[in-house]
């Protein structure tokens, strides 16, 4: 697959002809151009030639100086130009992970094209920071706005935020009203917002903070919060390892997961091995107390109200919450026929 017109090895070999041998071996070296693809660090070239890592560094610069003056380079405009157009129609700035393999998913000729992209005038590479992955542009307007775009869009959200991807998009594109018609497709916004380190979507496609366990899943306790997350109800352990199992093809243990998930206060035990999210409202205690807790908050209430409410915040059988209204110890019924704390 490639979606450039030209052939990069035979540009390479046309640009590079001018440099001596060992300018040559350094560029090739360097950028990876070289048969087994590898890029070699300036250390590793020092040593090969015994010289400093300084020293190769200046040899590099002064090689894609020279290559730049030269008319072979100067003869092969076009290829420059089609690249700098591809970078506007992929939205003029781009991350290098997403830019590299939508030319190509050959890994040599990937490191062609960084070569390339080294080389021309038109391309700007920003490094990578707290914030973005290495990415290049082409338009500093447009690079401007989509990085203070992309920090305000961190800003708006809260640690523990799950946006589903369409609703993220639209938050993006709010940022980006000055922005032309041109350049807001859902397809670009993704585009620019894998850029962002801080920013990023879980396995499930729901978009949040990169450094909330709800998008950086890293263990039992994170698949399990949004399995049960996008089941909406309690689910019983067993249950939950297998839909972890299916959904992210991850063989848990059913024992493994009831212990991951009685130590983490994202879970509540709200039934024998029944786990609701804390979330939910759910909360911890026997019958009685949760029975207590509401009529406490809530004042006197009829047996069906009190039945309603428990359920919302644990999971008993009907029966268990009849048989604890039924202790004269702790609840009575007033002369409205409501029940209420003793």
């Amino acid at each position: 697959m490639s979606t450039i017109s030209f052939k990069p090895k035979k540009i390479t070999k046309k640009i590079t002809s001018e440099l001596s041998p060992r300018t040559s071996d350094v560029i090739m070296n360097r950028f990876g151009l070289t048969i087994d693809g590898e890029k070699k660090t300036l250390e590793e070239i020092g040593e090969k030639y015994g010289i400093t890592r300084e020293r190769v560094r200046q040899i590099e610069e002064a090689s894609l100086n020279s290559i730049k003056k030269s008319s072979a380079y100067q003869a092969e405009q076009a290829v420059f130009e089609e690249l700098k157009q591809l970078l506007r129609k992929l939205g003029s700035i781009v991350a290098e992970h997403e830019l590299l393999p939508f030319i190509s998913d050959d890994k040599e000729t990937q490191n062609h094209i960084n070569f390339f992209l080294t080389l021309g005038d038109a391309f700007k590479k920003h490094r990578e920071d707290e914030h973005f992955h290495i990415r290049w542009s082409v338009d500093d307007g447009i690079t401007e706005k989509v990085h203070d775009s992309l920090k305000k869009l961190y800003t708006s959200l809260n640690d523990e935020d799950l946006v589903p991807e369409t609703e993220m998009i639209k938050k993006f594109l709010d940022y980006l009203k000055d922005v032309s018609e041109e350049y807001k497709s859902e397809e670009m916004v993704r585009r620019w917002l894998s850029m962002s380190k801080t920013v990023a979507k879980n396995p499930l496609g729901e978009w949040g903070k990169a450094s909330s366990p709800n998008i950086r899943t890293r263990g039992v306790k994170d698949y399990a919060f949004l399995v049960m997350r996008r089941h909406g109800s309690p689910m019983h352990f067993r249950e939950v390892a297998d839909s972890i199992s299916k959904t992210f093809n991850k063989k848990i243990h059913y024992a493994t997961c009831h212990n991951e998930l009685i130590k983490d206060p994202r879970f509540v035990l709200v039934g024998r091995g029944m786990y609701a999210l804390s979330e939910w409202g759910y909360k911890k205690g026997i019958a009685r107390e949760v029975i207590a807790d509401i009529l406490k908050r809530e004042g006197p209430l009829s047996k069906e109200d009190i039945i309603e409410k428990v359920n919302k915040e644990r999971y008993f059988k009907k029966n268990t919450i009849l048989v604890n209204l039924a202790n004269l110890k702790y609840f009575k019924k007033n002369k409205s026929g409501l029940y209420a704390l003793v």
